[in-house]
């Protein structure tokens, strides 16, 4: 699975280009957006939930958070009117990372909002993984898909553009082969993340 994908020509669009060429697309005409997130760790500077996280301020991580809410409110608004449909897959690994158990609380505020969000215990795709790891991809219809791409640090640094129809048309049914394998958000937030104790960051370097 997801063969065509690594194997495919693609074009680095630096962050700028990226969201540029990915809001020309978006607002292109495509009917649905795909997405597949893979890694376990990341850096969100900026976001002031994340930044929280990364001083150890749990709690007030978690109520910055509904700072976001009109935010993601009006982009599910402009996805309607648009006529897009999105799906999201979230990978999750165990033990699960700070970052992910942080994150996770995020996604539930646009689960609440109506975003389609499943996640997927990586140990159900271990077979699928034994060469590679599925990938950090975007898929907008059938135009155009995108490889996300982070710095060593965890930053985000761009995309590699993609638009091979073959590669496109392939990565889609995987990532709707996964989807269907994939758990419903709350069940798997409420059983997995809400029991769990808030982690520990220390300097920056976040550990359990």
């Amino acid at each position: 699975m997801f063969e065509s994908f690594q194997r495919s020509t693609s074009e680095h669009l630096d962050r700028p280009k990226y969201h540029a060429d990915f809001r020309r697309h978006y607002e292109g005409g495509v009917s649905f957006l795909r997405k597949l997130e893979r890694g376990q760790s990341f850096q969100e500077r900026g976001f002031p939930s994340w930044e929280a996280f990364a001083a150890g301020e749990w709690n007030r991580a978690l109520s910055l958070i509904e700072e976001k809410r009109e935010i993601y409110a009006t982009q599910f608004q402009k996805a309607a009117a648009l006529g897009i449909l999105q799906r999201r897959i979230r990978v999750v690994e165990f033990p699960v990372t700070p970052y992910v158990q942080w994150e996770l609380f995020v996604l539930r505020l646009r689960v609440e909002l109506g975003d389609n969000i499943r996640v997927l215990d990586s140990r159900r795709i271990s077979e699928i993984e034994a060469d590679h790891l599925v990938p950090e991809a975007v898929i907008l219809g059938d135009e155009v898909m995108y490889e996300v791409v982070y710095d060593d640090d965890g930053n985000a640094a761009g995309a590699n553009r993609i638009t091979d129809q073959v590669a496109i048309e392939e990565t889609s049914a995987g990532f709707d082969v996964l989807y269907r394998q994939s758990e419903d958000f709350m069940e798997f937030f409420n059983r997995e993340i809400a029991p769990l104790d808030p982690p520990m960051v220390t300097h920056r370097v976040i550990t359990r």
